[in-house]
């Protein structure tokens, strides 16, 4: 299924924004119990969910199941990035994840990296969020990623490509922000991580 959204929005009057054409599709892999693809402009990310299953016992936790991301690179070995989003995707994760209802046992993401065009963290955490509805986990809510940078003039630009994260340019600033939001039937809720990337300002936020 795929879907375009292209909405425009104004902040202050002075910032609009609108994200690439996105589309995703379930139930892909045979293996995984619970698999999806999410593609997001000319990123693309494949994700497979496996458990609960037997955990091991050094990584045993007795009141809750025992959550473990990997993200596989399109070319080469995993590296110090790809640790950093593995932690942002597996904190998100154990936030919508009722993992109280399955104690002592283990729940393995993987997501593969099929191409890489800018905005991949959000579109890992579209991906697991789709793969993990597929698998029918229980959830206490649905979550999803956007990436926005922030030019010097506080102007808002979502969803930057590949080209626009790496090159410098006059209009955008050495920021980016990933959201990482849920959402409830009651309402919205902020879930753990909202990271903040670049050389004004660094680090990980929760709400």
């Amino acid at each position: 299924m795929r879907s375009r959204l292209a909405t425009t929005m104004e902040v202050d009057g002075l910032s609009a924004f609108s994200l690439r054409e996105f589309g995703c599709e379930q139930n892909l892999l045979s293996r995984p119990d619970g698999s999806s693809s999410f593609v997001q402009g000319d990123t693309s990310v494949l994700a497979g969910v496996y458990g609960p299953a037997e955990v091991k016992i050094s990584k045993e936790i007795y009141d809750r199941a025992t959550m473990e991301v990997v993200i596989q690179p399109k070319v080469g070995l995993p590296g110090v990035k790809e640790r950093a989003r593995e932690q942002c995707v597996r904190e998100t994760c154990e936030a919508a994840l009722l993992s109280t209802l399955h104690p002592r046992s283990s729940l393995s993401l993987v997501l593969q990296v099929v191409h890489d065009d800018g905005s991949l963290l959000s579109c890992c955490l579209n991906a697991a969020c789709m793969a993990l509805m597929d698998a029918g986990l229980p959830m206490g809510c649905l979550f999803c990623g956007v990436t926005c940078a922030i030019d010097p003039e506080g102007h808002i630009v979502t969803d930057p490509t590949a080209q626009q994260e790496k090159v410098p340019h006059r209009s955008l600033a050495p920021c980016r922000l990933l959201l990482s939001l849920g959402y409830r039937a009651l309402g919205y809720r902020a879930l753990t991580v909202i990271r903040v990337q670049g050389a004004r300002v660094q680090g990980s936020y929760c709400r």
